[in-house]
């Protein structure tokens, strides 16, 4: 993928409002819109007056590129993690699912990975949650299945849904996008 980001890779601290972020139960970040510099001192800033963070890895390309910054952004600043199996398994360095899974358990905080065909999973300390792929559809786009999925399962997350629920909301959202052009519903 060759995501251009346009203005949204100049974010700075500036952009970025303490009392908005307070008042939030919870905030998501994109890891596209990571990198050395300002774009950095904008993600502390936001991570460090959080109640709850949540992140995307976003892409393989953004993985690679900070893998040291995103593991420990994964191991000590973020409470949600949303990737695919190749972005985790490549910031893991994992020779297969299971460890992933065993990764995700050691830390204690709530890893959901997309795994296409597969459908997806969430692991939250010593549970695992999984939820299968709707059937029968039409795929015409991929863009933007991530992002509604991470937006479904979020939505399940902050009004009390069972983790297995949001799975499943997130999974309904992607799955509508993909029938279609485009990221938007």
């Amino acid at each position: 993928m060759c995501t251009f980001l346009g203005t949204a890779g100049k974010i700075n601290e500036n952009d970025v409002s303490s009392e908005a972020i307070k008042k939030s139960e919870l905030i998501f970040l994109e890891g596209y819109l990571w990198d050395e510099g300002e774009p950095k001192k904008a993600f502390d800033k936001a991570i460090n007056n959080a109640n709850k963070v949540a992140m995307s890895l976003s892409d393989l390309f953004c993985v690679d590129r900070h893998k040291s910054h995103f593991l420990n952004l994964v191991k000590n600043k973020l409470d949600i993690t949303f990737a695919n199996e190749q972005e985790i398994t490549s910031l893991i360095e994992a020779k297969n699912f299971n460890d992933v899974i065993d990764f995700s358990k050691q830390l204690n905080k709530l890893i959901v990975v997309t795994r296409g065909e597969k459908g997806s999973v969430a692991i939250n300390g010593e549970e695992i949650f999984e939820c299968d792929i709707k059937k029968n559809l039409k795929i015409v786009d991929l863009t933007g299945a991530g992002d509604l999925f991470a937006a479904g399962f979020l939505h399940g997350y902050i009004n009390g849904l069972s983790v297995k629920e949001c799975l499943e909301q997130g999974t309904e959202l992607s799955s509508k996008v993909i029938q279609q052009i485009g990221a938007r519903l």
